[in-house]
C-alpha cells in the first residue's frame, strides 16, 4: 500500500491504463482527427476533388472548387483552434471544481465574455480583433469568478450542483442583458445574433494570428497545470499535505482555461457542450491522469468541432447551420445523461 506521506501518490492515485493504450488511443484520434479536417476541406456546398486540393495547397485559386479550398482551410484550422481550447478548458474547469457538469457554457463563462464583448460594442464601438479578445477573455474571468463566488455560499461549499445552478442562473441572467443591449440598436443585431449562435464560417488568417497567441498561453498553462490537478482530485487536505498550494493551483489553472475560453469565443462565439463531451470521453480513453487527459481532450476537441462543422455543411445543403447548433444537438443529451447517471457527484 503507498504511503500517504509518498510523494508518488498524485500518480496511483488516478486511474491507469497501459502506456501503449494511451499511445494507441493517441495515434487513433490524431488520424480521425486529420481525417475530419480532410473532410472540411472537401465536403460542404460544393464537393471538391483531390488535385484541387492539392492545387490549392500550392496557391492556385483558378477555379471555383480551388477558391472553395482556400476559404476552407482557415475555417478548418479556426475549427481545430477553437475546438482544442474548448476542449481544453472543460476538462480544467473539471478538474479545478471536481464537477462533473463543469463547462464554459454551463457555468455562464461563454455567456459572461459574449456580454462583455456587447457591452464594449454598443458603448465604446469596439470593432478591433484584438479588442474582442483582450474584452471576451475579462468578461470569461469576471463570469467565472461570479458564478464560483455564488456556488461556494452556505454549506457545503462550492459542491457540483450549486455550481451547476448558479452558472445556469448566471447565463440566463446575463442572456437577458445581452438581449437589453442588442434589441435597440438594429446597427449590430443582426451580426451579433449570428456571432452569439457559434461558429466558424466568417474564419479568416487574421483572427487566427490574433487569437493564437492566447489560445498558446492558455494552452501552456493549462498542461503546467497537469500534476497539480491530479493532486487536488484526491481532495484539498490531502493536497495541502503534499505540498500543494491549493488556492494557487486552482486560480492558475483557472486563468489557463479562462485564456483558451474568451478567445475561442471571441473568434467564434459561445459555442457550447464541447467542454462538458470531451472530457468525459476521452476519461474513458485514458483514465483520469490529467498529464494525458489534458492533450487527448484538446485533441478530441479539436475533432469533434470540426466533425460537427462538417456535418452543419453537409445536412442543409447549400445552405448551413452553424456548428454551435450541431454541437448543443450533441451535448444536451450527454448533459441529461450525466446527470442522471452521476447524480452530480464530485469527481
Amino acid at each position: 500500500m503507498t504511503r500517504l506521506d509518498s510523494p508518488a501518490l498524485p500518480d496511483v492515485a488516478v486511474v491507469r491504463r497501459p502506456a501503449r493504450v494511451r499511445l494507441l488511443w493517441f495515434l487513433v484520434s490524431a488520424a480521425v482527427l486529420l481525417a475530419f479536417m480532410l473532410a472540411s476541406v472537401a465536403l460542404g456546398s460544393r464537393n471538391v476533388g483531390w488535385s484541387d486540393i492539392l492545387a490549392a495547397f500550392q496557391g492556385a485559386d483558378a477555379t471555383m472548387e480551388q477558391a472553395a479550398v482556400t476559404k476552407r482551410i482557415p475555417r478548418t484550422l479556426l475549427a481545430v483552434a477553437v475546438g482544442a481550447a474548448l476542449g481544453l478548458s472543460g476538462a480544467v474547469m473539471q478538474g479545478v471544481t471536481r464537477n462533473p457538469l463543469a463547462d464554459p457554457g454551463i457555468l455562464g463563462v461563454n455567456m459572461g465574455a459574449s456580454l462583455a464583448v456587447v457591452t464594449a460594442m454598443v458603448t465604446f464601438g469596439l470593432s478591433s480583433a484584438t479588442g474582442y479578445l483582450w474584452t471576451a477573455i475579462l468578461g470569461a474571468g469576471l463570469a467565472a469568478v461570479f458564478v464560483y463566488a455564488v456556488g461556494s455560499l452556505g454549506r457545503g461549499g462550492p459542491t457540483p450542483l450549486k455550481l451547476a445552478l448558479a452558472g445556469a442562473a448566471t447565463s440566463a441572467a446575463l442572456a437577458s442583458l445581452i438581449s437589453a443591449f442588442v434589441l435597440p440598436r438594429n446597427d449590430v443585431a443582426g451580426g451579433f445574433r449570428s456571432w452569439q449562435i457559434g461558429g466558424v464560417g466568417g474564419a479568416t488568417y487574421d483572427s487566427l494570428r490574433q487569437a493564437l497567441p492566447f489560445l498558446a498561453v492558455g494552452f501552456a498553462i493549462c498542461v503546467l497545470s497537469a500534476r497539480a490537478l491530479n493532486s487536488l482530485a484526491l481532495g484539498d487536505e490531502l493536497a495541502a499535505g503534499l505540498g500543494e498550494r491549493v488556492a494557487v493551483v486552482r486560480a492558475v489553472a483557472a486563468i489557463g482555461a479562462v485564456l483558451l475560453c474568451g478567445a475561442a469565443t471571441a473568434v467564434a462565439g459561445p459555442i457550447g457542450f464541447v467542454g462538458l463531451v470531451v472530457p468525459h470521453v476521452c476519461r474513458l480513453l485514458v483514465g483520469l491522469d490529467h498529464r494525458w487527459l489534458l492533450p487527448f481532450s484538446a485533441l478530441l476537441g479539436a475533432s469533434l468541432l470540426t466533425a460537427a462543422d462538417v456535418v452543419g455543411r453537409v445536412v442543409a445543403r447549400p445552405a448551413e447551420i452553424d456548428v454551435g447548433i450541431v454541437t448543443a444537438l450533441i451535448g444536451a443529451p450527454f448533459f441529461i445523461h450525466i446527470v442522471r447517471r452521476q447524480k452530480v457527484r464530485e469527481l
